[in-house]
């Protein structure tokens, strides 16, 4: 006799801890605020040189890029992450065109696409516990053994 363990829950919470793990990700890599990897990196390059923490650095960001993208392109794949892309772009539109949100600037547009790709990464992350809880139905990725 198997015992089966149910599912944790998952909400907004949930969800909430995944968009700021891709929030962080995503400006850690690079953000217009100059204070990122990809800052960084440039600085030391026209400075002393990279080093092994450059590297280190690199592999941790690269480690989670990985786990992001796979995640996204396993969960939504290219038809969804698509769609999620024009969704969330279009909700920035119209946040915009009903003056919630203001890009006024290459700045503020570049925070606003920042954000969008962690909001479309935290999805990703997610789809599978969402669309279990749309659907009641277990989404499982096939494996040959």
């Amino acid at each position: 006799m198997s015992k089966h363990q149910p599912h944790k829950s998952f909400g907004f919470v949930e969800f909430l801890w995944r968009l700021l793990a891709a929030l962080a990700l995503v400006l850690a890599s690079y953000n217009p605020a100059g204070f990122s990897y990809f800052h960084w990196v440039r600085h030391a390059l026209t400075a002393d040189g990279l080093g092994a923490i450059h590297f280190f650095v690199a592999a941790i960001i690269l480690i989670g890029w990985t786990v992001f993208l796979i995640a996204t392109s396993r969960s939504l794949g290219l038809l969804g992450t698509v769609l999620g892309a024009a969704l969330v772009g279009t909700a920035l539109w119209l946040l915009t065109d009903i003056g919630l949100i203001r890009a006024h600037s290459a700045t503020a547009f570049a925070w606003l696409a920042l954000i969008a790709i962690a909001v479309l990464l935290a999805i990703g992350l997610s789809w599978a516990h969402i669309w279990r809880r749309l659907s009641g139905q277990l989404e499982v990725d096939e494996t040959d053994a």
